[in-house]
């Protein structure tokens, strides 16, 4: 994972506005502090922030093939490929001369030999852009479940931008403004349409497409989904394929780095597999947890929040043996880092879910510089609670925010007038729907899992996936994710809810495969989400932090906000749900409101 950036201009010549590219590839020296380069044509620019991600893949970019000249193409990579051994046989035996054999270059050769169909021969996470000088294309291709992100828009002048973040585009030029679709996205919790980047004009590469920036325009094409096929395998074979599955792709990403991974562990059975199956190897496993001082009185169990992780952090050290570093964080303080996941996401974010991962990520960079991590293990095996009621009890919304009644009660009666968040909810409801595959003959829970999963792994997921991207590289450390490999998601994805809950319990299909690894209090354990602040300290000064928001007459954000209904949240009972959605508003008031002054976003409706 690194950063990448870039621009190409139909009208102007590139080269003469050399130093923007540089000033905003610039802005991703966080993803990439080894060093960068910049690669300059008449009508595109691609910039390349590195980090270090071992030997192999050790190479300055913007990258060409040196023997061919004048270059048929360059190449911008972000990410890693899972598959470099397959990939260079398979160029290799079709004639492709291979120089150094990074990732960069085998992007680049697969695309000279298959033009934009190599997208479907690479695997693993990662964002390539590529700028074909034969018929000036500009060609961005995105991983199939959205690992690396990848942004662009077209500017005002006419020309299209890309980038790994939010912040390049800024730089680049895109007007920094929220329409009310955007508004939504920033007001809900993973409703976010597919593309869509809550700026106005900011556009993401989807996950699994790629799109071409010609002459004659931008086109879009996806080369991935899971396919919905009928799942034959019996229940013996599912878990062994799964396991089979799950200790190839931890062995793939703890390999060829230069450095070995540690691994996050909360004591859940997610990152406890991870552990179990990377000490499996016979290497031992340098793993990290993080807690809160305090958490031993302050700890309420909620609906996502069941037990504290600390006795099954210390159960599955003791079972592995691994050297482990208690990474304890202060709670009262979380609230003096919300400025700095601000910056990383460039949007409001969830608050101290943000900042305590944030700081989690910073404190284990100190000890490590490359991470395993469980995220994506609930997505695909259907870990959190509202699977299980959707099975139960169907609803006519996304999982995680059905029973919402009024998503507009916390704004102003101005905003209202503009933007109906429930109706507005409905619609993307209705269009996320429409997209999900449906195999013939399918029915009841089944149909409706197989929906719930498509939304999951399209919109859930995505969110996931970019929280961890922005806090751990605004903290400097690359976080890998097994759980993400795209083979066992759509092995997975196919496999029938009574079989992906073998046993009873949420991911009991996960819990049988790797059920010998792990201590039996952990293999039993229910889910429970990633710890947060509950200390009174914390709640007490975000309550302040609102009541000065409360009366700053020149607050952006009061007018786009119910006063009275914020005032009864810092004045009422505890204003943190322990959910998803809604999500805590008091933080996310000050997110909100931090957001508009220091990017100073214009709100156009």
């Amino acid at each position: 994972m690194s950063g990448i950036a870039g621009l190409v201009s139909r009208t102007g010549d590139v080269r003469e506005q050399a130093e923007l590219v540089l000033e905003f590839t610039d802005t991703l020296t966080h993803r990439g502090p080894r060093r960068g380069g910049t690669w300059l044509a008449r009508h595109a620019g691609l910039g390349h922030r590195q980090f270090h991600t071992g030997p192999r893949n050790d190479v300055p970019q913007p990258w060409f093939p040196p023997e061919l000249d004048p270059a048929p193409a360059v190449v911008a990579f972000s990410g890693e490929l899972l598959n470099p051994g397959p990939l260079h046989t398979a160029l290799t035996a079709r004639g492709q001369r291979i120089r150094n054999g990074s990732d960069a270059e085998l992007v680049l050769r697969a695309y000279l030999e298959w033009g934009t169909d190599a997208a479907e021969r690479l695997v693993g996470g990662y964002a390539a852009a590529i700028w074909d000088t034969r018929t000036e294309e500009l060609v961005l291709i995105r991983d199939r479940l959205g690992v690396e992100p990848l942004y662009w828009a077209e500017l005002p002048d006419g020309s299209l931008a890309f980038g790994s973040e939010p912040k390049a585009l800024l730089a680049a030029g895109l007007p920094a403004e929220v329409d009310a679709n955007g508004l939504v996205d920033v007001l809900t919790v993973a409703l976010k349409r597919p593309g869509d980047a809550v700026y106005r004009g900011l556009h993401e590469v989807r996950p699994g497409w790629l799109l071409v920036a010609g002459p004659n325009g931008v086109r879009h094409r996806r080369y991935w989904a899971p396919v919905a096929a009928e799942h034959t395998d019996d229940e013996r074979t599912t878990v062994q394929r799964v396991r089979a599955l799950l200790a190839d792709t931890v062995r793939r990403q703890s390999a060829d780095t230069g450095v070995k991974p540690g691994a996050l562990l909360s004591g859940g059975l997610d990152s406890s597999a991870i552990v179990g199956l990377a000490a499996a190897g016979g290497d031992k496993v340098s793993t990290y947890s993080v807690d809160f001082a305090g958490s031993e009185t302050d700890f309420k169990a909620d609906a996502l929040h069941v037990s504290r992780d600390a006795p099954y952090v210390r159960a599955v050290i003791d079972h592995v043996g691994t050297r482990h570093t208690e990474i304890l964080l202060d709670a009262p303080s979380l609230l003096d880092h919300l400025g700095a996941t601000l910056r990383a996401r460039d949007l409001p974010g969830v608050g101290d879910l943000d900042v305590s991962l944030h700081l989690l990520f910073r404190e284990v960079r100190a000890h490590a510089e490359v991470v395993l991590s469980g995220e994506g293990a609930d997505d695909v095996f259907g870990g959190f609670p509202w699977f299980a009621a959707e099975a139960e009890r169907p609803t006519a919304s996304f999982p995680w925010s059905a029973g919402i009644t009024d998503r507009s009660g916390m704004l102003s009666a101005e905003l209202r007038r503009h933007l109906d968040v429930d109706a507005e909810v409905a619609a993307r409801y209705g269009e996320a729907l429409a997209e999900v595959p449906r195999p013939a003959g399918e029915s009841g829970a089944d149909r409706r899992l197989r929906e719930a999963f498509h939304l999951q792994l399209t919109r859930f997921l995505p969110f996931l996936l970019d929280r961890k991207d922005r806090m751990s590289f605004a903290a400097g450390l690359l976080v890998r994710l097994p759980f993400t490999d795209h083979r066992l998601v759509e092995y997975v994805w196919n496999a029938p809810w009574a079989l992906k809950r073998v046993g009873g319990r949420e991911k009991g299909l996960l819990r049988e495969a790797v059920a010998d690894l792990l201590p039996t209090e952990v293999v039993r354990r229910q889910k429970s989400g990633f710890p947060f602040g509950q200390s009174p300290e914390y709640l007490e000064a975000v309550r302040e932090a609102v009541r000065a928001l409360l009366a700053d007459r020149d607050s952006p954000a009061l007018p786009l906000l119910n006063a009275e209904a914020l005032r009864a949240q810092v004045d009422g009972g505890d204003w943190h749900t322990g959910t998803f959605t809604p999500p805590p508003w008091l933080p996310r008031a000050l997110l909100l409101d931090a957001w508009l002054r220091t990017y100073g976003v214009r709100v156009v409706l």
